[in-house]
């Protein structure tokens, strides 16, 4: 009889370990799940906080610049090339000054811009009204590749998007539908840029 007493105590106590281990691992995995999901929600708003700053910065930049008369632009277009490879070294990421003559717009040039993330580049554009684009440009590589979005502050309006570690925004006082075809222009010119 003593043996079974104790054989059983025995196993009372094991299921009762096993049990104690099982809601162990439960409390665990709960907690880890738990950090594993607070970091990822860390992630996603530091993308879509650098996606929501962008539009912002690029506005600010352009209202700044836009304006000049006399100095519009730190380079000139007619040294597009020293412009180009210039700001592609500083951003360390290559780009290029995209042609918007099909919708009426030739660039003045560009200029070299400071954001919180690092060095922006500006290109300005000017169709025959006197009318200016300008492209904003800068890393975006804590934020995830984006569709285009359009963001409206004060009269003008602001697509942008991030497209393989580079933020971009085309700012004007264009109506939408223009704006969108201009962009649909830039991102295809940058695309063949970045995609051999």
């Amino acid at each position: 009889g003593g043996d079974v007493g104790g054989m059983a105590s025995t196993l009372s106590n094991c299921v009762s370990q096993k049990s104690h281990l099982r809601a162990a691992a439960a409390v665990f995995l709960l907690i880890l799940g738990g950090a594993a999901g607070w970091f990822a929600h860390g992630e996603r708003m530091e993308r879509d906080f650098a996606a929501r700053s962008l539009p912002d910065d690029a506005v600010a930049a352009h209202r700044v610049f836009v304006a000049e008369v006399r100095h519009p632009v730190e380079v000139a277009a007619d040294q597009e090339a020293h412009l180009v490879t210039w700001l592609s070294k500083r951003l360390g990421k290559s780009i290029r000054a995209p042609l918007l003559t099909d919708q009426g717009f030739e660039l003045m040039g560009g200029r070299l811009l400071s954001a919180a993330e690092g060095p922006a580049a500006q290109l300005m554009y000017q169709n025959a009204e006197g009318r200016r684009l300008t492209l904003y440009v800068r890393d975006a590589a804590d934020g995830g590749d984006t569709a285009f979005r359009i963001e409206k502050e004060g009269g003008v309006s602001a697509f942008y998007w991030i497209d393989q570690g580079l933020g971009y925004a085309l700012i004007g006082d264009l109506d939408r539908d223009r704006l969108l075809a201009a962009a649909n222009k830039v991102y295809r010119d940058l695309s063949d840029v970045r995609r051999p």
